[in-house]
């Protein structure tokens, strides 16, 4: 199987520095501050990128696991939510809430459901991110 880098730099001290973050296939390359991860300010952080790997790892992981129950689906889009909280002295990922919708040919919502709950304990993004609360809204349209 494949392995990913990807590549960050930081200058400066935590309040006033700054930072690059680079994907390795180099299809995103922008810069984050403390400011863009614990407040509002201009750029990424790393939540925010967790956040898209584990939209796009559950959708994919629900696609494969719809098709061994022998469905195909039109379309799946998923959000995923990063909670970055104060925990003891230091910060914690603590929960992360994913919300997909789905159009799916030919079935009902109780199958989608469970479908859609196995992808998410299936899903590599959702193992490695284990230690924090995961929940799944999953809405058949």
């Amino acid at each position: 199987m494949a392995a990913r880098i990807s590549e960050a730099e930081w200058q400066g001290d935590l309040i006033h520095g700054k930072g690059t973050m680079k994907l390795g296939s180099g299809a995103y390359e922008g810069q984050y501050s403390f400011s863009s991860r614990f407040e509002s300010g201009t750029g990424t952080n790393p939540e925010e990128l967790i956040a898209a790997a584990h939209a796009g790892c559950f959708s994919m992981a629900l696609s494969a696991t719809l098709g061994k129950a022998g469905f195909t689906p039109t379309r799946i889009h998923t959000a995923a939510t990063v909670h970055l909280e104060k925990v003891g002295e230091g910060f914690g990922i603590t929960r992360i809430e994913l919300n997909t919708e789905a159009q799916i040919p030919g079935i009902d919502a109780e199958t989608f459901a469970r479908i859609a709950n196995d992808a998410k304990v299936g899903c590599p993004v959702s193992k490695v991110l284990a230690g924090a609360q995961i929940s799944l809204t999953a809405k058949l349209v």
